[in-house]
């Protein structure tokens, strides 16, 4: 008896194309690396997650020294601890410093390219003009 495979078109969030490298983790690291007054919503709609999970991200960077929060009246102003290390073995000698300068943007992406709405604010925000 041989069975049907019908084929299913993978939607937002499925298939090949819809993990990357980085986690949210080093998605929010990044995030803030580039602008360290951001609010947790404005973290959140960068990396794509709910404000709960941006919570509890900061919460887990900043008890492994990664990240320290100062409260500025009634917003936050995070620094990103650049020195401290990576934690996996194999990254060993690295630390988080390194990851996040090698992805600075460095160039404004060309016009005939549209930018999605994450870069387009990335961009606006943090290119060195």
């Amino acid at each position: 008896m041989s069975q049907r495979h019908e084929h299913h078109e993978p939607g937002p969030g499925e298939g090949p194309g819809s993990w990357t490298f980085l986690t949210n983790h080093a998605h929010v690291l990044l995030s803030l690396h580039r602008d360290p007054d951001l609010r947790q919503r404005d973290i959140a709609a960068l990396v794509g997650i709910t404000e709960g999970a941006v919570q509890r991200i900061l919460n887990e960077l900043e008890h492994s020294g990664y990240l320290s929060i100062e409260r500025v009246g009634r917003r936050n102003h995070y620094e990103v601890k650049t020195d401290t290390g990576l934690r996996h073995p194999l990254d060993a000698g690295h630390t988080v410093g390194e990851i996040l300068e090698s992805l600075r943007p460095a160039t404004v992406p060309s016009a005939t390219v549209a930018p999605s709405p994450v870069l387009g604010y990335l961009y606006s925000k943090h290119v060195v003009r």
